[in-house]
């Protein structure tokens, strides 16, 4: 485990956390291995080493970075669908007026994927 820089204390590595997150996530959310390499930049093969435990996403790289970004949708999904993950996964695949596709389909590219994160951010916090 690495060191804090502030304290020195042990602290959970980053790229593990956030390895395990995403690989969490888009179980909840039946992303299959092919979608979240596509979604996240890294070949099928590469997702596979991941769940094998034998790669995980580098701290700021571009994968980290997307990872990060996918774990904010799963993050507002969640909290708009009250943790029904079946809800979830229907509303990702269903078509969306608004976004112009489904969400899932939105969310294959970069653009796409701010695209998703930005509708439910302003789903959650509707005033």
């Amino acid at each position: 485990m690495p060191l804090t820089e502030t304290t020195g204390a042990v602290g959970p590595d980053p790229a593990a956390v956030l390895t395990k997150a995403v690989l969490r996530a888009a179980e909840q959310l039946g992303v299959s291995a092919l979608l979240l390499g596509t979604m996240i930049g890294l070949s099928g093969p590469s997702i596979s080493r991941m769940k094998r435990g034998a790669f995980q996403l580098s701290q700021g790289s571009k994968p980290f970075e997307l990872g990060v970004l996918f774990i904010r949708l799963f993050r507002s999904l969640d909290a708009i669908t009250g943790g029904d993950a079946a809800v979830a996964r229907a509303w990702l695949r269903s078509p969306n007026n608004a976004l112009g596709a489904s969400p899932l389909e939105k969310m294959q590219t970069i653009a796409g994927l701010m695209d998703v994160i930005g509708y439910l951010d302003a789903r959650r916090a509707v005033l």
